[in-house]
């Protein structure tokens, strides 16, 4: 049986050998590269259909990854099989959608429900278009023009939001963990309920949009214009730096081990908020007004 060790050195050998980057070859199978990085140093391994893909884009037979490996599917196809005589019979919940929305023009479509787009969705114009409840994670959308949209109840973890510009969307009750905007304009949305853990806004801009019942947790603003929000309920181990603030309003909020880095605070305002030591320095250096700062000690 080969070892994930062997595994890994094979990826990495024929990886090599076409010239291809582990960035360029994560883009291309819709991973992250510390996922190939991981695969070429032994810590894990792909799967059977990822091994099947991996054949195909570094041009070799998949038998080159399979004599005498194993793959760990489940305990029913526990056997001698080859890979190649596992893929020839796929399991039903092994088949995966292959979508690509790409230089698209959508209107008023309902895409209500949609599952596995795994695909890049890139330099597409989307208006009035319904996306409700479905699940898009792991998303590359890069140069999209995004108009009155409905993403209500959908997944969008994990996903990367690239230079595009988002106005009038429903992201009520999102997942957003560990998304990223980057270099993205949001005016006028809508995130009620939206679970912004682990995400990052940077280089870009959100304004004039709608942040009630929004959990906010290892959030991190960079280099980002931020316009006429209001922020409630908790912030716990965020970050705010460089960003330029315009009519901006803490109310009813608790800052916890939450960074700021500006020259000048004095566009934010605060009504009745809550601060730990820590942020209420970091607020403090910032020449904020800090009236509406009760100190608490954690």
């Amino acid at each position: 049986m080969l070892s994930t060790k062997i595994i890994g050195q094979r990826i990495a050998d024929a990886r090599k050998k076409t010239t291809i980057s582990q960035a360029q070859l994560s883009e291309r199978l819709f991973i992250s590269p510390q996922a190939v990085g991981k695969w070429e140093r032994g810590e894990s391994m792909p799967d059977i259909i990822t091994l099947n893909r991996l054949s195909e884009i570094l041009d070799v037979d998949l038998n080159y990854f399979s004599d005498g490996f194993t793959s760990a599917v489940s305990e029913e196809k526990k056997s001698s099989n080859s890979l190649q005589e596992l893929l020839e019979k796929p399991k039903k919940s092994e088949k995966k959608l292959n979508w690509d929305m790409s230089r698209g023009n959508w209107l008023d479509a309902d895409f209500s429900g949609l599952k596995g787009l795994n695909e890049k969705f890139s330099s597409s114009n989307m208006q009035r278009c319904k996306f409700i409840s479905s699940d898009l994670s792991g998303l590359i959308l890069k140069g999209n023009n995004i108009d009155r949209c409905d993403f209500s109840n959908s997944d969008f973890s994990h996903s990367s939001i690239q230079g595009s510009h988002l106005s009038g969307n429903l992201f009520k009750n999102c997942s957003l963990v560990e998304t990223e905007f980057s270099g993205s304009h949001i005016i006028g949305g809508d995130f009620s309920g939206a679970n912004f853990t682990g995400a990052i806004i940077k280089a870009g801009g959100i304004e004039n949009s709608i942040l009630e019942n929004t959990t906010w947790k290892d959030t991190s603003f960079s280099l980002s214009y931020i316009a006429d929000l209001v922020f409630t309920g908790t912030l716990k181990d965020c970050s705010f730096e460089n960003c330029a603030f315009k009519r901006v309003t803490f109310q009813d909020a608790i800052l916890t081990n939450t960074f700021f880095k500006n020259k000048s605070l004095k566009q934010i305002k605060f009504i009745n908020c809550q601060a730990d030591r820590i942020t209420y320095e970091f607020l403090k250096n910032g020449k904020a007004d800090l009236s509406g700062i009760q100190l608490v000690m954690v």
